[in-house]
């Protein structure tokens, strides 16, 4: 059994032009351990995807399919009659940040800016008492209400110990948010992340508004933590080559849908999908002749399409220098052209079945 299992989920937004087709169809797995890299360009519903899998959509996103699958559970039967959220639905409280925790985007809008960053991070530890047995000893037994001693201690403790771990000083545990710089704080937010020992994490675009430096060094330590916890890991990002260092598998999303699944290595040397060979030739490289690198670098024509009135069949089609009739008829059923490699599109299926494009 799969740790997380996503079929066929389906989920748009009612806004005043209509209804925006933001996920449609996506299906993907995730094993205990494992790293799942979630890439596409702004707005293809990478972040609303896993979103809804800790239920944190908001009030006009409603939920129209499918099926999330979380160790032998179906989220989804979690909410409303109509497909919307239950925000404070006790069941889905206990698993967020106890078994499913996430690395926001902004670390300063995660955080607020009038507690200590080690006091929020212990009340996510208090608010969870079922799960400090797990992570603390027999010490977590004792109730989260009125604390011990021995409770105060040991959590204190185990956000120093967590501190260390991303590599940010234990004697600044008691400083306010604003007195960390942005990379810290990504740290700070990661130690959040971490403080119940969660099956899951999702970190979504958790380097995006660092320096190259920093995010080399954050991406390292979350791998380095990954492989101490044997945590599983949906990592979200627009940078194709810094999500390759970490993923074990990488899927490709585009306006909504998946358009190709596989190893990172495979996704690199035999991008079956046009539109992941387009995203792999906007990658420059340091390797080879800068002239002949420039010359393969090449932006890719057409934009998005919009996504209240979605275009028919594939949706890449429009863009897409290789589309045919077929294409812009019919949704492409996925084809494994290699053990889990997994590809939506119609020239491939056409070719795997023998047939001349």
């Amino acid at each position: 059994m799969h740790l997380l299992e996503v079929k066929d989920l389906k989920i748009h937004f009612k806004i005043e032009d209509g209804w925006v087709e933001a996920v449609d169809g996506v299906s993907f797995y995730l094993d205990a351990g494992e790293t799942l890299g979630l890439v596409g360009e702004s707005g293809c519903g990478k972040s609303t995807t896993a979103f809804a899998i800790t239920q944190l959509l908001p009030k006009n996103a409603y939920i129209k399919g499918g099926s999330i699958v979380f160790k032998g559970k179906d989220l989804l039967k979690y909410l409303k009659k109509d497909g919307t959220i239950r925000l404070f639905d006790e069941r889905m409280r206990k698993l967020r940040w106890s078994e499913i925790s996430i690395i926001f985007q902004g670390a300063m809008d995660a955080f607020n800016p009038v507690y200590r960053m080690g006091k929020q991070i212990e009340e996510a530890m208090y608010a969870h008492p079922e799960a400090l047995p797990r992570t603390l000893g027999p010490v977590g037994e004792e109730t989260a209400r009125r604390p011990s001693k021995e409770l105060r201690e040991a959590v204190r403790k185990r956000v120093e110990d967590l501190f260390d771990v991303v590599g940010l000083p234990k004697d600044r545990v008691d400083n306010y948010p604003h007195e960390f710089s942005e990379g810290m704080r990504q740290r700070a937010l990661i130690a959040m992340a971490l403080t119940l020992a969660p099956s899951l994490i999702i970190a979504d675009e958790p380097t995006t508004a660092l320096d190259v430096i920093t995010q080399y060094k954050i991406l390292k330590e979350m791998a380095d933590i990954q492989k101490r916890y044997r945590t599983s890991m949906i990592l979200i990002s627009h940078d194709v080559s810094a999500v390759a260092e970490l993923a074990d598998r990488m899927a490709v999303m585009y306006a909504g849908r998946l358009v190709e699944i596989a190893a990172p290595l495979d996704l690199f040397m035999n991008p079956c999908h046009p539109y992941t060979g387009g995203l792999l030739v906007t990658i420059p490289t340091i390797k080879g002749d800068k002239e002949a690198m420039m010359a393969r670098i090449q932006s890719m024509p057409g934009s998005p399409p919009s996504l209240v009135n979605p275009p028919p069949g594939c949706r890449f089609h429009p863009r897409c220098p290789i589309a045919k009739d077929i294409c812009s008829k019919a949704v492409p059923e996925p084809v494994e052209v290699d053990p889990g490699h997994i590809v939506w599109c119609h020239k491939v299926r056409t070719e795997s079945e023998g047939n001349e494009w």
